[in-house]
Protein backbone atom coordinates (compact mmCIF):
# COMPACT_ATOMS: atom_id res chain seq x y z
CA UNK A 1 0.00 0.00 0.00
CA UNK A 2 2.77 2.37 0.96
CA UNK A 3 4.72 1.44 -2.18
CA UNK A 4 1.65 2.21 -4.33
CA UNK A 5 1.32 5.74 -2.85
CA UNK A 6 5.01 6.42 -3.47
CA UNK A 7 4.68 5.24 -7.08
CA UNK A 8 1.66 7.48 -7.67
CA UNK A 9 3.47 10.49 -6.20
CA UNK A 10 6.44 9.83 -8.44
CA UNK A 11 4.23 9.58 -11.51
CA UNK A 12 2.50 12.85 -10.59
CA UNK A 13 5.84 14.60 -10.21
CA UNK A 14 6.92 13.34 -13.64
CA UNK A 15 3.63 14.53 -15.18
CA UNK A 16 4.04 17.99 -13.69
CA UNK A 17 7.63 18.24 -14.89
CA UNK A 18 6.59 17.24 -18.42
CA UNK A 19 3.67 19.67 -18.49
CA UNK A 20 5.72 22.62 -17.23
CA UNK A 21 7.62 23.23 -20.51
CA UNK A 22 4.33 23.08 -22.42
CA UNK A 23 2.71 25.63 -20.13
CA UNK A 24 5.76 27.86 -20.34
CA UNK A 25 5.66 27.66 -24.13
CA UNK A 26 2.16 29.11 -24.02
CA UNK A 27 3.47 32.16 -22.15
CA UNK A 28 6.41 34.39 -22.96
CA UNK A 29 7.06 35.35 -19.33
CA UNK A 30 5.39 36.31 -16.08
CA UNK A 31 5.02 39.78 -14.58
CA UNK A 32 4.65 39.87 -10.80
CA UNK A 33 3.60 36.23 -10.96
CA UNK A 34 0.99 36.75 -13.70
CA UNK A 35 1.57 34.88 -17.00
CA UNK A 36 1.83 36.86 -20.25
CA UNK A 37 0.29 34.64 -22.96
CA UNK A 38 2.12 34.00 -26.21
CA UNK A 39 -1.25 34.48 -27.94
CA UNK A 40 -1.01 38.24 -27.32
CA UNK A 41 2.24 38.41 -29.27
CA UNK A 42 0.79 36.38 -32.12
CA UNK A 43 -2.31 38.59 -32.29
CA UNK A 44 -0.31 41.82 -32.37
CA UNK A 45 2.05 40.43 -35.01
CA UNK A 46 -0.92 39.47 -37.15
CA UNK A 47 -2.34 42.98 -36.90
CA UNK A 48 0.99 44.60 -37.78
CA UNK A 49 1.51 42.36 -40.80
CA UNK A 50 -1.99 43.20 -42.07
CA UNK A 51 -1.35 46.96 -41.90
CA UNK A 52 0.50 47.33 -45.20
CA UNK A 53 1.06 50.93 -46.22
CA UNK A 54 -0.03 51.88 -49.79
CA UNK A 55 2.88 51.63 -52.19
CA UNK A 56 5.07 49.83 -49.67
CA UNK A 57 6.15 46.16 -49.83
CA UNK A 58 4.50 43.78 -47.34
CA UNK A 59 6.20 43.76 -43.95
CA UNK A 60 7.95 40.50 -43.18
CA UNK A 61 7.80 38.59 -39.90
CA UNK A 62 11.38 38.85 -38.67
CA UNK A 63 13.02 37.98 -35.34
CA UNK A 64 13.62 41.70 -34.78
CA UNK A 65 9.94 42.53 -35.29
CA UNK A 66 8.86 39.69 -33.03
CA UNK A 67 11.22 40.89 -30.30
CA UNK A 68 9.87 44.45 -30.51
CA UNK A 69 6.34 43.10 -30.18
CA UNK A 70 7.31 41.01 -27.15
CA UNK A 71 8.85 44.09 -25.54
CA UNK A 72 5.64 46.03 -26.15
CA UNK A 73 3.39 43.26 -24.82
CA UNK A 74 5.37 42.85 -21.60
CA UNK A 75 5.59 46.63 -21.08
CA UNK A 76 1.83 46.89 -21.51
CA UNK A 77 1.29 44.19 -18.90
CA UNK A 78 3.50 46.10 -16.46
CA UNK A 79 1.57 49.32 -17.06
CA UNK A 80 -1.82 47.62 -16.89
CA UNK A 81 -0.99 45.98 -13.58
CA UNK A 82 0.02 49.34 -12.15
CA UNK A 83 -3.18 50.97 -13.43
CA UNK A 84 -5.25 48.19 -11.88
CA UNK A 85 -3.33 48.51 -8.60
CA UNK A 86 -4.42 52.16 -8.53
CA UNK A 87 -8.02 51.13 -9.21
CA UNK A 88 -8.30 53.03 -12.51
CA UNK A 89 -10.40 50.24 -14.01
CA UNK A 90 -13.22 51.28 -11.69
CA UNK A 91 -13.18 54.89 -12.86
CA UNK A 92 -15.82 56.51 -15.07
CA UNK A 93 -13.32 57.35 -17.83
CA UNK A 94 -12.24 53.72 -18.09
CA UNK A 95 -15.82 52.48 -18.27
CA UNK A 96 -16.70 55.03 -20.96
CA UNK A 97 -13.68 54.19 -23.11
CA UNK A 98 -14.30 50.45 -22.70
CA UNK A 99 -17.84 50.91 -24.02
CA UNK A 100 -16.56 52.86 -27.01
CA UNK A 101 -13.95 50.16 -27.66
CA UNK A 102 -16.59 47.41 -27.40
CA UNK A 103 -18.80 49.18 -29.91
CA UNK A 104 -15.92 49.84 -32.31
CA UNK A 105 -14.82 46.20 -32.26
CA UNK A 106 -18.34 44.92 -32.86
CA UNK A 107 -18.95 47.53 -35.57
CA UNK A 108 -15.77 46.48 -37.37
CA UNK A 109 -16.51 42.79 -36.93
CA UNK A 110 -20.01 43.25 -38.35
CA UNK A 111 -18.68 44.87 -41.50
CA UNK A 112 -15.89 42.30 -41.86
CA UNK A 113 -18.47 39.52 -41.65
CA UNK A 114 -20.60 41.28 -44.28
CA UNK A 115 -17.59 41.65 -46.57
CA UNK A 116 -16.78 37.93 -46.34
CA UNK A 117 -20.26 37.01 -47.55
CA UNK A 118 -20.75 39.77 -50.13
CA UNK A 119 -17.50 40.15 -52.06
CA UNK A 120 -18.20 41.15 -55.69
CA UNK A 121 -17.74 38.26 -58.10
CA UNK A 122 -15.55 38.55 -61.17
CA UNK A 123 -18.70 38.62 -63.28
CA UNK A 124 -20.11 41.54 -61.25
CA UNK A 125 -16.86 43.48 -61.53
CA UNK A 126 -16.70 42.86 -65.29
CA UNK A 127 -20.29 44.08 -65.65
CA UNK A 128 -19.43 47.25 -63.73
CA UNK A 129 -16.41 47.81 -66.00
CA UNK A 130 -18.53 47.42 -69.14
CA UNK A 131 -21.16 49.76 -67.69
CA UNK A 132 -18.49 52.38 -66.96
CA UNK A 133 -17.10 52.16 -70.51
CA UNK A 134 -20.56 52.50 -72.00
CA UNK A 135 -21.33 55.58 -69.88
CA UNK A 136 -18.17 57.31 -71.07
CA UNK A 137 -18.89 56.83 -74.75
CA UNK A 138 -16.43 55.83 -77.44
CA UNK A 139 -14.89 59.24 -78.17
CA UNK A 140 -12.61 61.72 -76.37
CA UNK A 141 -12.28 65.40 -77.19
CA UNK A 142 -9.37 67.80 -76.99
CA UNK A 143 -10.69 71.31 -76.52
CA UNK A 144 -9.65 74.82 -75.63
CA UNK A 145 -11.84 77.40 -73.97
CA UNK A 146 -11.88 81.00 -72.81
CA UNK A 147 -13.88 81.69 -69.66
CA UNK A 148 -15.13 85.20 -68.85
CA UNK A 149 -17.67 86.61 -66.40
CA UNK A 150 -19.93 88.58 -68.74
CA UNK A 151 -21.68 87.71 -71.97
CA UNK A 152 -20.62 90.99 -73.63
CA UNK A 153 -16.95 90.12 -72.96
CA UNK A 154 -17.43 86.74 -74.62
CA UNK A 155 -19.13 88.26 -77.67
CA UNK A 156 -16.32 90.79 -78.05
CA UNK A 157 -13.72 88.00 -77.97
CA UNK A 158 -15.66 85.96 -80.54
CA UNK A 159 -15.61 89.00 -82.81
CA UNK A 160 -11.82 89.21 -82.39
CA UNK A 161 -11.47 85.53 -83.29
CA UNK A 162 -13.51 86.04 -86.42
CA UNK A 163 -11.22 88.96 -87.24
CA UNK A 164 -8.18 86.68 -87.18
CA UNK A 165 -6.98 86.79 -83.55
CA UNK A 166 -5.34 83.62 -82.22
CA UNK A 167 -7.42 81.65 -79.77
CA UNK A 168 -4.40 80.80 -77.61
CA UNK A 169 -3.38 84.44 -77.25
CA UNK A 170 -6.85 85.57 -76.24
CA UNK A 171 -7.15 82.71 -73.74
CA UNK A 172 -3.86 83.60 -72.04
CA UNK A 173 -4.85 87.25 -71.79
CA UNK A 174 -8.54 87.02 -70.91
CA UNK A 175 -9.57 83.62 -69.55
CA UNK A 176 -10.56 83.43 -65.88
CA UNK A 177 -9.84 79.69 -65.72
CA UNK A 178 -6.48 79.43 -63.89
CA UNK A 179 -6.08 75.78 -64.81
CA UNK A 180 -5.99 76.32 -68.57
CA UNK A 181 -5.37 80.02 -69.28
CA UNK A 182 -1.57 79.76 -69.17
CA UNK A 183 -1.75 76.93 -71.72
CA UNK A 184 -3.82 78.92 -74.17
CA UNK A 185 -7.07 77.48 -72.86
CA UNK A 186 -5.99 73.87 -73.48
CA UNK A 187 -8.11 71.34 -71.56
CA UNK A 188 -6.22 68.27 -72.82
CA UNK A 189 -8.01 65.05 -73.78
CA UNK A 190 -11.20 64.36 -71.85
CA UNK A 191 -14.54 62.64 -72.06
CA UNK A 192 -17.45 65.08 -72.59
CA UNK A 193 -19.06 63.70 -69.44
CA UNK A 194 -16.28 65.31 -67.41
CA UNK A 195 -17.65 68.78 -68.17
CA UNK A 196 -20.82 70.52 -67.04
CA UNK A 197 -23.79 69.67 -69.34
CA UNK A 198 -23.91 73.06 -71.11
CA UNK A 199 -20.22 72.85 -72.00
CA UNK A 200 -20.44 69.20 -73.05
CA UNK A 201 -23.46 69.73 -75.31
CA UNK A 202 -21.82 72.65 -77.11
CA UNK A 203 -18.50 70.81 -77.47
CA UNK A 204 -19.93 67.66 -79.05
CA UNK A 205 -21.71 69.71 -81.74
CA UNK A 206 -18.46 71.23 -83.02
CA UNK A 207 -16.41 69.99 -85.95
CA UNK A 208 -12.63 69.68 -85.70
CA UNK A 209 -11.07 73.18 -85.65
CA UNK A 210 -14.43 74.89 -85.15
CA UNK A 211 -15.22 77.49 -82.44
CA UNK A 212 -18.60 78.26 -80.87
CA UNK A 213 -20.30 81.23 -82.57
CA UNK A 214 -22.13 82.30 -79.43
CA UNK A 215 -21.11 82.34 -75.76
CA UNK A 216 -21.91 79.17 -73.79
CA UNK A 217 -23.31 79.97 -70.35
CA UNK A 218 -22.61 77.70 -67.35
CA UNK A 219 -22.43 78.06 -63.59
CA UNK A 220 -18.85 79.31 -64.00
CA UNK A 221 -19.55 82.11 -66.45
CA UNK A 222 -19.44 82.35 -70.25
CA UNK A 223 -17.31 80.03 -72.38
CA UNK A 224 -15.91 80.26 -75.86
CA UNK A 225 -15.05 76.72 -76.94
CA UNK A 226 -12.76 75.46 -79.68
CA UNK A 227 -12.56 71.78 -80.65
CA UNK A 228 -8.97 70.83 -81.48
CA UNK A 229 -9.45 67.13 -82.25
CA UNK A 230 -11.21 63.88 -81.38
CA UNK A 231 -10.02 60.31 -80.92
CA UNK A 232 -11.27 56.91 -79.84
CA UNK A 233 -11.75 56.76 -76.10
CA UNK A 234 -8.79 55.41 -74.14
CA UNK A 235 -9.66 52.97 -71.34
CA UNK A 236 -7.37 51.06 -69.00
CA UNK A 237 -7.47 47.28 -69.40
CA UNK A 238 -9.90 45.42 -67.16
CA UNK A 239 -7.13 43.70 -65.21
CA UNK A 240 -5.53 47.09 -64.42
CA UNK A 241 -8.62 48.43 -62.69
CA UNK A 242 -10.26 45.22 -61.50
CA UNK A 243 -9.03 45.60 -57.93
CA UNK A 244 -10.08 49.24 -57.60
CA UNK A 245 -13.49 48.54 -59.10
CA UNK A 246 -14.06 45.64 -56.70
CA UNK A 247 -13.09 47.86 -53.77
CA UNK A 248 -15.46 50.62 -54.89
CA UNK A 249 -18.29 48.12 -55.33
CA UNK A 250 -17.66 46.69 -51.86
CA UNK A 251 -17.77 50.17 -50.33
CA UNK A 252 -21.08 50.81 -52.06
CA UNK A 253 -22.48 47.52 -50.77
CA UNK A 254 -21.40 48.45 -47.24
CA UNK A 255 -23.03 51.86 -47.58
CA UNK A 256 -26.27 50.23 -48.72
CA UNK A 257 -26.06 47.75 -45.83
CA UNK A 258 -25.80 50.64 -43.37
CA UNK A 259 -28.86 52.27 -44.92
CA UNK A 260 -30.83 49.03 -44.69
CA UNK A 261 -29.97 48.61 -41.01
CA UNK A 262 -30.95 52.20 -40.25
CA UNK A 263 -34.24 51.79 -42.10
CA UNK A 264 -35.07 48.53 -40.32
CA UNK A 265 -34.26 49.80 -36.83
CA UNK A 266 -37.21 50.81 -34.64
CA UNK A 267 -36.32 54.29 -33.39
CA UNK A 268 -37.85 57.75 -33.48
CA UNK A 269 -34.40 59.35 -33.86
CA UNK A 270 -33.97 61.56 -36.96
CA UNK A 271 -30.57 61.43 -38.62
CA UNK A 272 -29.23 64.66 -40.12
CA UNK A 273 -28.60 63.01 -43.51
CA UNK A 274 -32.23 62.00 -43.96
Amino acid sequence: MKTSRIAKAAMLAVSISLAAPLAFAQNITTVNGKPVPRARVDAMLEQILKQQQPGQPPQAKTPELEQRVKDEIVLREIMVQEAERLGLQRGKEYQTQMEFARQAILFRSLFMEFEKKNKPTDAEVRAEYDKYKASKGDKEYRARHILVEKEDEAKALIAQLKGGAKFEDLAKKNSKDPGSAENGGDLDWANPGNYVPEFSQALTKLEKGQTTDTPVKSQFGYHIIKLEDTRAAQFPAFEEVKGQLAQNMMQQKLANYRKELKKAAKTDYKFTDE
